[in-house]
């Protein structure tokens, strides 16, 4: 378990920190991650890489001359918020454009792809690739649906290789889509990894069993096999991901050997020994091969294989020298000067401009309404992490807790501004999303500000205002997260919820009876999640193990609806009516 620690909310931070003072000659702090802390060629395409903390090397590790130009890192296997991203991007984006590159996750991509669109609007050319290396979590061989795992190093540095040798920006994202379709891998855990301040892991491997498939971010495994020898172990590892694609005698082979957080480097020579033996007997060549710990899960004991098919372009990428805290390859770079440090330095908020005295008082409302949504969430952090932890990372409980609490802070300072309803609540999305970070961080981010767009600052909000908010919110969640109702996601509570809603109000125009309906439908559609399979979100890969369990994202949903009902029946602090 993680035993060294302050405040375990903090904790990513408090590394990111550390690791910045360790490694100033080659990594800068900026705002969401670390960018080189040396200057690269005017022109020179950038390549931002990130996801969540708790995977050292990856992602912060990799930054300096010859790979990545800046990371962006979330809270631990939390993705980082857009804007936090698109702080990293600005600080690293050098007039070439940027490439964002990052494992194939839900919340990944969407922070990600709003940061991209932000960039955009101010002339940047920006690009995304994912990696899909894993093969454990792909049904039906859909390589699109395959996560990112250990792969993401040989991808990603032969991205980065291809951008440092001053390609341009069409040729270096077509390098990494190359890489990323050479490279399969397949992990394996002994024990699950244990969240900072947490005092039990995510899963557990029975006595004698080994978890086959698993993921980063204390995601169990997709079967279970009896625990072998190394030599057993390494036939599983390598059988599988030889078996993913056609190999040819004299191919040549970038491969890692990736250990998971506790297991050691000696254990992992003996399995690699016995790797090695399997690809002289097929006449496959090892190029600069990989033993140790490149993309860890915390304390997480296990290990993992990656081989990517390498021809010439490939080979000469995978082997271009690198230099970063944690990851060297082939001759030292010539030294280069320092970068300048606040070369992008993003405006501070304004003060929120004063809504009318209207809008001011359902701003109160407001506020009072995310008070009561904090304490729903709070109360019921640890019940969330429970259900989170059977097919997920386990974190829904902590990642709500931070977005409602930054949310709320965020509304209290709108409100002492005097701001109206549309900036205060503007404002508290853009806190929860970038504080919750993750999925559900972006989810609630995008539907909040889809809401705080049907309000305004200059008149008061009507009953009839908070229907056609809810529908907003609805259709801006499945327009961002592409789920739909079945796929067991938040969105199968909130289109009954809106649906019953908007009929209701629609025949009776009383909306506390109409709310109370509403939310008996969210609690219900929310429970009913237990009877089927995810097919959205890192649950998916998971497949038939989330039969039995509701899914968090539509519980959480259901808890803050019922939490906003009960507020609208009481005026905010101070205030007689709307």
């Amino acid at each position: 378990m993680t035993r060294l620690t302050n405040d375990s909310a903090a904790f990513a931070d408090e590394a990111l920190g550390g690791f910045a003072a360790a490694n100033g000659h080659y990594a800068r702090q900026v705002r969401g991650g670390v960018v080189r802390a040396t200057a690269s060629p005017r022109g020179q395409v950038a390549v931002v890489v990130g996801g969540g903390s708790g995977h050292y090397p990856a992602f912060a590790g990799w930054v300096g001359p010859g790979f990545a130009h800046g990371a962006a890192c979330g809270n631990i296997f939390a993705s980082p918020s857009a804007s936090q991203i698109y702080s990293v991007a600005r600080h690293a984006e050098n007039g070439g454009g940027v490439i964002f590159a990052f494992g194939n996750y839900t919340g990944d991509k969407i922070h990600f792809g709003l940061a991209a669109e932000q960039l955009r609007r101010d002339g940047i050319d920006a690009r995304i690739v994912t990696v899909t290396d894993d093969i454990a979590s792909s049904q039906g061989g859909d390589r699109a649906q395959r996560r990112g795992i250990a792969g993401d190093l040989v991808v990603l540095k032969m991205l980065c290789a291809a951008a440092e040798a001053g390609l341009g920006i069409d040729v270096v994202e077509r390098v990494a889509r190359k890489a990323n379709e050479a490279t399969s891998t397949l992990g394996i855990a002994f024990s699950g990894c244990t969240l900072p301040g947490a005092d039990a892991p995510l899963f557990t491997v029975p006595a004698g069993k080994m978890a086959v498939g698993m993921g980063i971010h204390g995601e169990r495994g997709i079967s279970e096999k009896d625990m072998g020898s190394a030599d057993e172990v390494a036939s599983v590892l390598f059988d599988a991901v030889l078996a993913d694609r056609a190999w040819r005698a004299g191919d040549k082979v970038a491969l890692i050997l990736n250990g998971l957080g506790t297991t050691k480097y000696e254990e992992l020579f003996v399995v690699y020994q016995s790797i090695a033996r399997r690809l002289e007997a097929r006449r496959l060549t090892p190029v600069n091969p990989l033993v140790g710990e490149y993309v860890t899960s915390l304390d997480m004991s296990g290990l993992s294989l990656t081989m990517t098919r390498l021809d010439d372009e490939l080979a000469r990428y995978w082997t271009a020298p690198c230099d970063t805290p944690a990851f060297k390859m082939g001759s030292p770079l010539p030294t280069r000067d320092e970068r300048p440090a606040g070369d992008f330095d993003p405006p501070p908020p304004s003060d929120a401009k004063p809504g009318s005295e209207a809008s001011q008082r359902c701003a109160l409302r407001i506020l009072h309404s995310l008070q009561r949504a904090k304490e729903a969430i709070v109360a019921n952090a640890e019940y969330l992490g429970r259900l989170d932890s059977v097919a997920g990372d386990g974190d829904h409980g902590i990642g709500m807790v931070r977005g409602a609490t930054a949310a709320l802070q965020a509304a209290e300072q709108a409100c002492g501004q005097r701001a109206g309803a549309q900036s205060t609540l503007a404002r508290a999305a853009d806190a929860c999303a970038e504080h919750a970070g993750g999925t559900s961080g972006a989810i609630w981010g995008v539907g909040m500000n889809a809401v705080a767009r049907t309000f305004g600052d200059e008149i008061a909000v009507t009953e009839a205002d908070i229907v056609t908010a809810a529908r907003a919110f609805t259709e801006a969640i499945v327009n961002i997260g592409g789920a739909r109702v079945g796929d067991k996601t938040i969105v199968d509570a909130a289109v009954p919820f809106t649906n019953v809603l908007e009929q209701h109000f629609q025949a009776s125009h009383q909306l506390a009876e109409s709310l109370a309906q509403a939310v008996a439908a969210a609690r219900d559609a929310a429970q009913r999640t237990a009877s089927f399979s995810a097919r959205m979100g890192r649950a998916r890969a998971h497949g038939d193990q989330s039969i039995g369990t509701a899914d968090p994202g539509a519980t959480s949903f259901a808890l803050i609806v019922s939490a906003l009902a009960e507020a609208a029946k009481t005026p905010a602090q101070g205030q007689a009516g709307n």
